[in-house]
């Protein structure tokens, strides 16, 4: 990053400015630090930073590596739509090519370029997404929804009549991770292992470089298994695009899919749940009819993004966004969380946004997640079939006691504590080992399904089916039904 665009009078000089102050979050030359001690609220980090130098901010990362962040919501969306100017091939970063970056950087595994769609460009990357979009729209989405229904009725059994429960540990970090290895096509895999090596991976723990090992060796396996013996799962269908991935790019996307997917869908449930929980007018809007869970969910997704930022987009050439001079090479952070909370888009951050899709939480443009209508799935029907087997659960400490792990990506709730009347297990019935229900849908939407053929039932365990009620149901009451996969 080129020292100019720092002041207005581009006289800023590294050499000569003060070291910082360390206690409080400041950096080389005054610039605030977005790691460490004083960058433990990055809301409000974020919130200095847009009231000093406004919708594109000069900041630091680790290491004191200089990096902008934007904040303002058109200037991300124009970043990510705008692919000439700006890439997401870590490669570009003046500092990468320098060394400033060394190997050993703490934001390695975040910056460290792999032949994947995400950091690909041009005929590469449409030859890559394509396959993963491909694969994608294979997945019958009711089916997915029956599954889902059917995962969450299985985890609350296991806690349900001990009347407490941790809704992190015990529900909003497996369900996704459940879902996952179905659609993979290993549900076999799914165990406490993947769960806890899959939250501990993006994290760069001492133990993250096992824990990658281990998924990979899980994700290849599963490869190989698949190219010598394909089903209808996600994986088959990746492996036997017309795009040919070689092995290691199939195993490298299955990565990419499973720990984004898990990683960005176990934070939403967490968020989703804590607000009703905690907001007695989101629970009484939900309960009251005002507000449905899909609306509950989006409205999250703009308070509490899963990613509050994705590191990083990249100059191609010289440019201007926000007011600042973006060099070619300099980086740029996707501001997700600062960008939904942009008061030229929302000047009031209490109003509701029922309806408004807006949000920056999948990103945009050509790199947008290609996902997110599985982890609107989850998240809609997996809250909706808990809270309507424990309709009285109820925090069990006090809200100011909830903790929350934070980095730049994502902000992590530790934990969440329920209390509720103890309720028996649902009946359910074992079910023989099988895939998911055929891939064979088109249009992977979850607002647009279309007519499918009863399919074979999933893996998990599911409950009992309730009694019809006499007569046909109306329309609502169907509509009702099949959101919950029933």
């Amino acid at each position: 990053m080129t020292p100019e665009p720092f002041t207005p009078a581009g006289t800023y000089d590294p050499t000569a400015a003060p070291p910082g102050c360390p206690a409080h979050g400041i950096g080389p030359g005054g610039l605030r630090r977005l790691y460490g001690p004083g960058a433990e609220d990055l809301e409000a980090v974020y919130e200095q930073l847009r009231a000093e130098h406004g919708s594109v901010a000069p900041a630091l990362v680790h290491e004191d590596v200089p990096i902008w962040v934007v904040l303002g919501h058109s200037e991300n969306m124009h970043m990510v739509r705008t692919p000439s100017h700006y890439s997401r091939d870590t490669r570009l970063w003046g500092p990468m090519q320098d060394g400033t970056v060394k190997p050993d950087h703490p934001l390695m595994p975040h910056l460290a370029w792999q032949p994947l769609c995400c950091h690909a460009e041009g005929d590469e990357h449409l030859r890559l997404r394509g396959a993963v979009n491909g694969a994608i729209s294979t997945i019958d989405h009711r089916g997915v929804r029956r599954h889902i229904n059917r995962a969450t009725q299985h985890l609350v059994n296991k806690f349900c009549e001990q009347g407490r429960a941790d809704l992190v540990s015990q529900f909003a970090e497996r369900l996704p991770m459940m879902v996952m290895c179905e659609i993979l096509g290993m549900p076999d895999e799914y165990n406490d292992r993947i769960v806890e090596a899959a939250r501990d991976l993006p994290k760069g723990t001492e133990t993250a470089i096992a824990s990658n090992e281990y998924i990979m060796d899980v994700l290849m396996r599963l490869t190989a298994r698949r190219r010598a013996e394909p089903e209808d799962d996600f994986t088959s269908h990746l492996i036997n695009h017309p795009a040919r991935l070689t092995d290691q790019e199939v195993s490298q996307h299955l990565r990419l899919v499973l720990i984004i997917a898990y990683e960005s869908t176990a934070n939403l449930l967490a968020n989703v749940l804590r607000v009703v929980l905690t907001d007695p007018r989101f629970r009484a809007q939900l309960n009251g009819g005002q507000m449905t869970v899909p609306q509950a969910v989006e409205q999250s997704m703009w308070d509490e993004p899963p990613f509050s930022a994705i590191l990083g987009y990249f100059a191609k050439q010289d440019a201007e966004l926000g007011g600042q001079r973006i060099r070619r090479g300099d980086g740029l952070i996707l501001g997700i969380a600062p960008g939904n909370v942009d008061p030229r888009v929302r000047p009031d951050t209490k109003a509701n946004m029922q309806g408004n899709r807006s949000h920056l939480a999948f990103s945009g443009g050509p790199h947008e997640c290609p996902g997110q209508d599985i982890g609107r799935a989850i998240a809609d029907v997996g809250v909706d079939a808990l809270l309507t087997r424990l309709p009285d659960a109820e925090l069990a400490c006090e809200e100011h006691e909830l903790q929350w792990t934070e980095t730049i990506s994502n902000r992590h709730l530790v934990d969440l504590p329920v209390k509720f009347v103890p309720k028996p297990q649902q009946d359910v019935m074992a079910l023989p080992a099988h895939r998911m229900p055929s891939q064979r849908s088109n249009d992977w939407q979850v607002s647009t399904p279309l007519p499918q053929a009863a399919a074979p039932e999933p893996s998990v365990p599911m409950p009992a089916p309730t009694p019809e009620p006499v007569g046909r149901p109306g329309v609502v009451q169907r509509l009702l039904r099949w959101w919950r996969g029933e």
